[in-house]
């Protein structure tokens, strides 16, 4: 086999093959290249080596970054730190924090076989109904063993602050609500007295647990059974509360009856699905939680889903991102439809 001569953005392939083949051990370069899109903007490409094997690189995207964001050492540490452990995650196998060999840091790890699901169309023509009802047990038996797991035996202890996670979250979403909303030509008087609302009845958060932080059926890999290969997209994976993270994988978790306009392209929108309550039922039973605060942690999801989609909805109309091909009418209602969706949920607290 070749070298693919396919294009590969932000990647030198000879530096890159001589770093894996001096660095990792089981590939043989050189590769065949493929570009794998969906999801984040990370540069990410399926890699095929002289015998076969497949794996998979991922780095940044080109141009200037904020600090922190994506933190490709972070999110292989994650990966790395759970390999060992019940939640199925691809096989690490080596990171580069040398930027002189391809312009950024970038980490290699196995190719898992699977399909991640971003509509129900997808799901209609992948999964059967009963494929469907084990992912939806699969997915939160996943979640459950993910919160299971103490961070500090897995050498995860200094991935963040193990205290005031939800706190933080609340500052730095309402802070970015309020310096978009100029440029976004959008504010909603109901949205400060909800950060006023969660401000005053913070929860105390209990042991801090590795959270995903946009656990959904878009970031995770299933077989055609409908069980979960592996969960992707760690990079914003940190310490903190878990009945957070749990409470926004159900609002993620789309059902039937939902109003379309806030969620138009959900996955588990199609038929079959267990219901957000089966699902609570089930997370309940495997970790014994208190689900007393649920709607707190549901409330304080939706409003910061209003906050991220207000910040994009801004950026879009100040021209920072372009937005051919982008449905702004359906991005406004569903950033409006997220405060509707948080003052619902804040009538079970």
């Amino acid at each position: 086999m070749n070298a693919t001569n396919v294009e590969t953005p932000g990647y030198d392939q000879e530096s890159v093959d001589e770093w894996i083949r001096e660095n990792i051990d089981g590939l043989e370069p050189p590769f065949e290249w493929e570009r794998l899109v969906g999801g984040h903007s990370n540069l990410t490409f399926a890699l095929t080596d002289q015998a076969g094997r497949k794996a998979v690189i991922r780095r940044p995207p080109l141009g200037e970054l904020l600090p922190k964001a994506h933190d490709m050492g972070r999110e292989f540490k994650v990966i790395k730190g759970l390999g060992p452990t019940p939640v199925p995650v691809p096989v690490a196998y080596g990171y580069c924090e040398d930027p002189a060999v391809t312009g950024a840091h970038f980490y290699v790890m196995s190719q898992v076989d699977g399909q991640a699901f971003y509509t129900s169309e997808e799901v209609e023509a992948a999964l059967s109904l009963e494929s469907r009802v084990r992912l939806s047990n699969s997915f939160m038996d996943t979640l459950a063993s993910l919160h299971a797991l103490d961070p500090i035996e897995l050498g995860l202890g200094d991935l963040g602050r193990h205290d005031g996670y939800v706190g933080r979250q609340l500052r730095t979403w309402y802070g970015s609500w309020e310096a978009s909303k100029e440029a976004a030509d959008f504010d909603d008087p109901r949205l400060h007295e909800m950060h006023k609302m969660l401000v005053a009845h913070l929860p105390e958060q209990g042991l801090p647990r590795v959270v995903h932080g946009d656990y959904g059926t878009h970031n995770v890999m299933v077989g055609p059974d409908g069980i979960i290969t592996a969960v992707l997209d760690w990079e914003i994976a940190t310490l903190g509360d878990p009945m957070a993270d749990f409470a926004y994988a159900l609002n993620a978790w789309v059902d039937p009856s939902d109003d379309p306009t806030y969620a138009p392209f959900s996955a588990t929108a199609a038929e079959g699905f267990l219901t957000r309550d089966e699902l609570i039922a089930r997370y309940a039973d495997a970790t014994d939680c208190d689900l007393s605060q649920l709607g707190y942690y549901r409330t304080f999801n939706y409003f910061k889903t209003a906050c991220i989609l207000h910040g994009v909805y801004a950026r879009y109309r100040m021209g920072q991102k372009s937005t051919e091909g982008v449905d702004m009418e359906s991005l406004y209602n569903r950033m409006s439809g997220s405060i509707e969706l948080a003052i619902a949920a804040s009538r079970a607290l």
